[in-house]
C-alpha cells in the first residue's frame, strides 16, 4: 500500500465518523461540504466525535482519497472504517433515517 493509502487508511481506521472535505466543520468551502456537514449535524453527530480533514490543505489526500474509496468526488464520509459516500447518498440516507441510524448505532 502506498504511503498515502496508509495514511487514509489510519484515519479511516481510527475515527469513528470521519468526513473529507473541503474546508472543515466549522468554514465548509464549497456547497456540498456544508450540506454533508449540516446532514451530520441534523443526525446527531457531536462535532467534538466528528474528524475533518481538509483536502484543499492536503493536496496528496485530496487525490488519494479519490482511488482509495474508488469514489470520484469530495465529500467522502466514513463511519466506523465504512465508506457511506458522498453528499448526495448521505442526502438519501438521511431522508430514510438511515444516516442518524448508522451514527447512533
Amino acid at each position: 500500500m502506498d504511503p498515502v493509502h496508509q495514511q487514509i487508511d489510519d484515519l479511516v481506521k481510527s475515527n469513528e465518523v470521519l468526513l473529507f472535505m473541503k474546508g472543515n466543520a466549522n468554514f465548509p468551502m464549497c456547497g456540498f461540504s456544508g450540506r454533508a456537514i449540516q446532514l451530520l449535524k441534523a443526525s446527531g453527530v457531536d462535532l467534538k466525535n466528528l474528524k475533518t480533514i481538509n483536502v484543499l490543505d492536503e493536496p496528496e489526500i485530496r487525490q488519494g482519497i479519490k482511488t482509495y474509496s474508488n469514489w470520484p468526488t469530495i465529500p467522502q464520509l466514513y463511519i466506523k472504517g465504512e465508506f457511506i459516500g458522498g453528499s448526495d447518498i448521505m442526502t438519501e440516507m438521511f431522508d430514510s433515517g438511515e444516516l442518524k441510524q448508522l451514527i447512533e448505532g
